[in-house]
């Protein structure tokens, strides 16, 4: 049998709806201090160039709560700077993820070690696994919107195939956010 250790990499400590499914008590609990965050399909759909009021509350909560926050994407830097002063958070852009380089320019910013960190994002071949890469706490959630750049669309084919595989091995998908309001009404 083959070893499948490689899904380990890929593996997220959590996977919620969206940012909002965070429990941000439990990741002070566990000594998190930074939150990296992705930003198309994480925090707003892709390319979305407005700032939700929902979105703004959440990070004015994170920031009350003691959270350092910055995005880490790999979108260029027009955008996410547009977006990251928008929001009144530092950003990372251009960041190359799952490569490191992006991870450790927001580590050293922030003084921050890789056990104090989460990161929080919509992939596993970029986001999860560049943060499993540098032992930083990894939280999943589902992509916002279908629309996404064509790159993407590609990889999402690969990371459906991985995403089973780790459902078999004990990772529960949650219910999309809208599924659960209509369950709520």
């Amino acid at each position: 049998m083959r070893s499948l250790a490689w899904l380990s990499r890929l593996m997220p400590d959590e996977y919620v709806a969206s940012i909002y499914e965070i429990d941000l008590d439990a990741l002070w609990r566990r000594g998190i201090r930074l939150i990296l965050t992705d930003l198309d399909n994480t925090l707003v759909p892709w390319n979305h160039p407005d700032v939700p009021s929902e979105l703004t509350a959440w990070l004015r909560g994170v920031h009350a709560r003691g959270f350092h926050v910055c995005i880490i994407s790999n979108n260029g830097e027009d955008r996410v700077e547009s977006f990251a002063k928008l929001c009144g958070v530092p950003a990372v852009s251009a960041a190359g993820k799952p490569k490191s380089r992006g991870f450790l320019e927001a580590l050293r910013r922030f003084h921050m070690p890789p056990e104090a960190t989460a990161m929080v994002g919509d992939q596993l071949f970029t986001d999860i696994q560049g943060a499993k890469r540098l032992g930083l706490y990894a939280i999943l959630v589902l992509p916002q919107n279908p629309v996404e750049w064509w790159g993407t669309k590609i990889s999402r084919m690969a990371e459906r195939l991985v995403l089973r595989r780790l459902e078999r091995r004990g990772l529960r998908r949650p219910e999309p956010a809208a599924d659960r309001r209509r369950l709520d009404d």
